[in-house]
């Protein structure tokens, strides 16, 4: 018997301002990996994280 999937799912955050912001203090795009339940949360994630490229918090958007 196969176990059935559970709720909670590994989704990536990624850096708004890194994507369209060329005036950083390096090269690349901040990616974080977290956890959410899918039941309860079903829309996208957006969350307040600290951008090592930027060096500043910004919004960090769930992608695909």
């Amino acid at each position: 018997m196969a176990k059935s999937k559970g709720a909670r799912i590994i989704i990536t955050l990624e850096c708004t301002e890194c994507r369209t912001n060329s005036d950083k203090r390096s090269a690349g795009v901040s990616r974080y990996t977290s956890t959410k339940n899918r039941r309860n949360t079903t829309n996208r994630l957006e969350l307040k994280k600290f951008c090592t490229h930027c060096n500043k918090h910004t919004v960090h958007k769930e992608i695909k």
